[in-house]
């Protein structure tokens, strides 16, 4: 029986097979032997915890069969190529198609120790990934990532899950904070290649002198300190989904780049003229208008054109008050929970309070304030809706805060107000009319 972090070694010499099983032994790795990829083909799958280090050349199955195999049962799964001086052309082509690593024979024992020791921390991480992935799944769905009674809301969830079953491109527009990211990572969550990488790139973040390389990776030699050659974020997406995050902020001649890789699906490494083929779903974001960058020609009208195949406009907080309650008590609880605190008490006064301001910050700056609130931060001077006065006028003030709450939830729905206030339909009418409150102002509220 094999154990977590163990290793299968696959090698038709026997001596091989000894030296190395006392190799890995001796480093405290826990190894098992076969000298037949077969053999080893039927312990891997995708919850194997360990890694494959396996001969090219063998009778039967070679190792480039063997690691196409494995790689079918789980694409990230990291096999390590022993290879004759013959060989070197063809380990490299199998690193390409997605091999970990390769080490020439005959090989010194901490090399061999050495790649092991990565390729099973790698493994070690993906399936924390996983089982961390399954784990808040229930948590990041559509209504729990997207949170939001308002019609605005609903539109965004309905339109997410009626594009996210297809491969199409998706363009995500919207302020800062309103949630392009979690808009992003909801279509990944509820498309087919929800198990496979999601990498979400901040294309503003990176490093001007090298973010070719980082978005496309190079080889070895293609420029000065390119030691070694490098997959790039693009690669790590395959099969998965990529998320550019920014992308008005990307270079033109980047840009001319990115068009070809959604256009063939396919890139090349810095360095190479060898096409790498791509299967990933582009999603885009901007918080810029780029029809109108466009017409400025900072932005590629027909990069637009490819992306956006599907649009996403995400709305601001001004746009959508009746969720600020709901949104600022969810950011609370989950505050209070970070910081091993119980939840605080929110009056009906600070709802309202926190319903009326104009959040420019969006749900980000909502998030940030309800930190300060759970950290007792929060001066009073920072809450318009709470002020001194006599019990019967404070009273008077919490329960218009609160019924101003429940109709923002409720969306200016009275029926679903009254029943949710646990009083009667005359009740709420002339405590509405009693304290200004127009039903009105809370049905698809623009701010």
């Amino acid at each position: 029986m094999t154990q977590a972090g163990s290793v299968l070694f696959v090698d038709d010499e026997e001596p091989l097979r000894i030296a190395a099983q006392q190799t890995l032994e001796l480093a405290d790795l826990d190894c098992t032997c076969f000298d037949r990829a077969a053999s080893a083909l039927d312990v891997l799958g995708p919850e194997y915890p360990g890694i494959l280090v396996t001969d090219i050349r063998m009778p039967g199955m070679d190792g480039t069969e063997l690691l196409r195999a494995a790689l079918q049962k789980d694409p990230e799964f990291p096999v390590i190529l022993v290879t004759g001086h013959g060989d070197l052309d063809l380990a490299v082509c199998m690193m390409r198609d997605g091999a970990y690593d390769f080490i020439e024979k005959p090989f010194a024992p901490e090399r061999l120790v050495d790649a092991v020791r990565r390729a099973l921390e790698k493994r070690r991480l993906t399936i924390e990934n996983r089982q961390l992935r399954s784990e808040v799944a229930p948590f990041i769905g559509l209504k729990d990532g997207l949170r939001g009674f308002s019609p605005q809301m609903e539109a965004v969830r309905k339109r997410i899950q009626a594009v996210a079953a297809s491969d199409a491109d998706v363009l995500i527009v919207g302020d800062t904070g309103t949630g392009k990211g979690l808009a992003a990572q909801a279509l990944h969550a509820a498309s087919k290649r929800a198990d496979r990488p999601f990498v979400a790139i901040n294309c503003a973040a990176l490093p001007a002198d090298t973010i070719e390389s980082e978005l496309f990776g190079h080889e070895a030699g293609a420029f000065a300190g390119a030691t070694r050659a490098r997959a790039g974020k693009f690669e790590h997406a395959r099969r998965g989904t990529l998320f550019l995050d920014e992308i008005d902020s990307l270079p033109l001649a980047l840009q001319a780049k990115l068009l070809h890789a959604v256009d063939t699906r396919s890139i090349n490494r810095l360095g190479s003229h060898d096409r790498i083929d791509l299967d990933v779903r582009f999603i885009a974001a901007s918080k810029s208008d780029l029809e109108a960058a466009a017409a400025q020609g900072t932005f590629r009208g027909d990069l637009l054109y490819r992306l956006n195949v599907v649009t996403i406009r995400m709305p601001p907080l001004a746009a959508r008050r009746q969720d600020i309650p709901m949104l600022f008590l969810t950011f609370v609880a989950q505050m209070a929970d970070r910081y091993d605190q119980a939840v605080p008490d929110v009056p009906g006064a600070v709802l309202d309070a926190i319903s009326a301001r104009e959040w420019p910050g969006n749900a980000r700056e909502l998030r940030n304030a309800a930190e300060r609130y759970v950290l007792g931060l929060t001066e009073q001077a920072d809450q318009p809706g709470l002020s001194a006065g006599t019990l019967v006028e404070r009273v008077a003030e919490h329960e218009r805060a609160l019924i101003a709450a429940s109709l923002a939830a409720n969306a200016g729905r009275l029926k679903d107000t009254y029943e949710a206030l646990g009083i009667s339909r005359k009740a709420l009418y002339e405590k509405m009319q009693r304290y200004g409150l127009d039903r009105e102002s809370f049905i698809n509220s623009d701010g």
